[in-house]
């Protein structure tokens, strides 16, 4: 076996159910689960009728880097949505099979692991980062996002000898689970410490159609490039329709971006037997090519977070995020597994824990003492959920609970 499967943590969610074994939740009380990231939204009709109108596709094999139809249609949305003078679809442009596993199999294409390579990301992070990174023979370095900060990363803080044996920095914006959008300043930033030492950023985007003021699209790794005239070298952009579109069943997404890493990263994927089958290129290409049923889900998700976040903060010091379906709460107590073990058992609401979603790093874990609550259900179980969460926290007990 790969004795780098040891270096694996479980994966938050198996975590939880460790957590949560042997606590019977309340009879009383109809289950919610608020802890999943999982979009819940019908599917849209567009993407659908599409799907169903190519069923033929499934009687072929279909080319690893795509048809030329679906990336023709990712290369035109990518340009719309961030005002790009033109993307070339034969070498910017590569669909994947969502975001979740081309954010993994590019680390382990772009890696070169000798020299004890680091990969830098963020911390609360998206857990595939620190795996792709571990299995790729880099180590993960954790940069803390701090409401101090407004849950930015504090990139200068990094010292100099990790950027130097620095191969790929992962960043998300908008933020899971802080919901951060990253200023352009920020992005300068980056771009010239990816120049001066060489490594390549991967920006995860896939909640960036989940915001709240139409016309206020959250800033993205190719755009920022674009308006400081840095070019694409080196950047690359993943995106995908489970948020976008509620289909996170379909499994479609795409990376865009530098050309010099697109070519190497399709050669890894010609081997890796990832290639997105027609049908699901069809409904794909329905999908980046509509953008009524986006502003129909972004007025759902509002609506939530209108309704809801004013409770919640009611008794959780917290507020609407810039962008994405989630709140990142801290709760009273600063143990988050406390919280939530009693918020299931008393009330049957689930969330997820905060501290599940990072790693101590300088003596700590930024997630202690925080709440991720995931608003995907319906308006109506969204505002059960927080009613509940208002009803047990004020009566939770403020000191530091035991862990189990």
């Amino acid at each position: 076996m790969n004795p780098r499967l040891k270096l694996l943590q479980p994966y938050p969610f198996e975590r939880l159910r460790e957590i949560l074994r042997g606590v019977e939740p309340s009879a009383g009380h109809t289950p919610i689960n608020l802890s999943l990231g999982e979009p819940r939204h019908p599917t849209p009709a567009v993407l659908r009728d599409a799907l169903v109108a190519n069923l033929d596709g499934m009687s072929s094999y279909p080319p690893t880097a795509g048809s030329e139809a679906l990336r023709t249609a990712i290369a035109g949305w990518i340009e719309r949505r961030y005002a790009l003078p033109g993307v070339d679809p034969a070498r910017e442009v590569l669909p994947v099979n969502g975001s979740r596993e081309a954010l993994f199999s590019f680390a382990q294409a772009v890696i070169d692991p000798s020299g004890g390579a680091r990969v830098v990301c963020p911390n609360p992070f998206y857990q595939i980062y620190e795996g792709a990174a571990l299995l790729a023979g880099a180590e993960p370095y954790f940069v803390e996002q701090s409401p101090t900060n407004d849950f930015q990363c504090d990139w200068s803080g990094v010292p100099a000898a990790v950027w130097e044996r620095t191969r790929l920095l992962y960043v998300c914006s908008p933020g899971n689970p802080t919901g951060a959008v990253m200023p352009l300043a920020q992005w300068a930033e980056l771009f010239a410490l990816r120049e001066r030492h060489g490594f390549a950023i991967a920006s995860d985007e896939c909640y960036s159609e989940i915001y709240f003021e139409e016309g206020q699209a959250p800033l993205g790794v190719l755009e920022a490039a674009h308006r400081l005239g840095a070019g694409n070298r080196g950047l690359v952009a993943f995106s995908s329709l489970s948020k976008r579109s509620n289909a996170p069943g379909l499994r479609s997404g795409f990376v865009a971006g530098d050309p010099a890493l697109l070519a190497p990263f399709l050669l890894y994927r010609t081997y890796h037997g990832s290639a997105m089958g027609p049908t699901v290129q069809a409904a794909s290409i329905a999908a980046w090519n509509d953008e009524e049923h986006v502003r129909a889900n972004r007025a759902l998700y509002r609506a939530k977070f209108d309704a809801v976040t004013p409770l919640i903060a009611s008794v959780l010091d917290t507020g609407r995020p810039q962008a994405g379906f989630y709140l990142w709460a801290p709760v009273p107590g600063d143990d988050d597994v406390a919280y939530c073990r009693e918020l299931y058992r008393q009330f049957h609401v689930l969330t997820l824990p905060g501290s599940l979603l990072a790693r101590e790093h300088g003596g700590r874990n930024p997630g202690r003492g925080f709440i991720r609550i995931a608003l995907v259900d319906s308006l109506e179980n969204c505002l059960e959920a927080a009613r509940r969460i208002v009803a047990f926290t004020s009566a939770f007990p403020t000191t530091t609970q035991p862990r189990p």
